[in-house]
């Protein structure tokens, strides 16, 4: 048996799973104990499955993802996406996140209340912390600068990653982090946390930031949206970087732990 345990977010964030956090605390460790091997995205997350379920770090394997949003995929053009949402010239500060607790939505909200101007759009499923945030959107004044959306198709978001001004990832914890990966590939200027496994997908292509300090989030936004030469250098690094991720490459990391398992 070889399982893949894509993260380990509900052993430090168990609030993020609600009611499924005590059936995923039993079933996730009975499968990891019963596996020969086990195959997961990141370093990060191998670090976790060792620290946390007390495999031996050689029995886990590495296989990091491709884009989880096709490249295929086209869009809207970004003036007809600025046009739909009512941007008009406002920088398009754009964070793809669902809306759950580990995902550091609420820092986020309170650091672009101290950035001056550009319009923050947030799609990703909704969930019942969604009311928190609009609370908090109202209290902090950004009624007007926030848009708060669910869930939206590939030619949506496609669009979106394409107009944005400057991508911001807040997260926590992530085993991978699919939607950094799919705005560099898009051409988009990343600022992300330094947590877990973001590091290791971005490299040296975005600015990253601590996710516990709201100032240091507001630093990085701010310093995409007001320096161009440094916009560009994350765009051109981001697609760079971004190209170094294929399911391919996948595809043969996983065959090889396969491999060691059936030796």
């Amino acid at each position: 048996q070889v399982t893949t345990i894509h993260d380990l977010v509900f052993k430090r964030y168990p609030e993020t799973h609600g009611l499924l956090a005590k059936g995923v605390e039993v079933l996730v460790p009975l499968a990891a104990r019963r596996s020969k091997r086990v195959l997961t995205d990141s370093e990060s997350s191998k670090t976790d499955l060792v620290r946390f379920l007390g495999l031996p770090g050689e029995s886990v394997d590495v296989a990091p993802l491709g884009p989880g949003l096709p490249e295929d995929v086209r869009g809207a053009p970004p003036e007809e996406i600025r046009s739909r949402f009512g941007l008009g010239d406002s920088p398009l500060v754009l964070s793809v996140l669902a809306k759950r607790p580990h995902k550091n939505a609420a820092r986020l909200l309170e650091a672009f209340a101290r950035v001056p101007s550009g319009t923050l759009v947030m799609p990703g499923y909704s969930t019942g912390y969604e009311r928190e945030l609009e609370e908090q959107i109202e209290a902090l004044g950004l009624r007007d600068r926030v848009r708060l959306l669910g869930w939206v198709d590939d030619a949506m978001l496609d669009g979106l990653y394409r107009a944005a001004d400057c991508f911001v990832f807040p997260s926590l914890a992530e085993g991978f982090g699919l939607p950094v990966l799919e705005a560099m590939l898009r051409r988009a200027p990343v600022a992300c946390s330094n947590a877990t496994a973001l590091p290791e997908v971005v490299g040296d292509a975005a600015l990253l930031f601590d996710p516990l300090d709201v100032d240091a989030i507001a630093f990085s936004v701010r310093r995409i949206l007001e320096d161009d030469v440094l916009a560009e250098r994350l765009c051109a690094a981001g697609v760079a970087r971004a190209g170094r991720f294929t399911w391919e490459e996948t595809a043969r990391q996983t065959l090889a732990s396969y491999r060691r398992a059936l030796q």
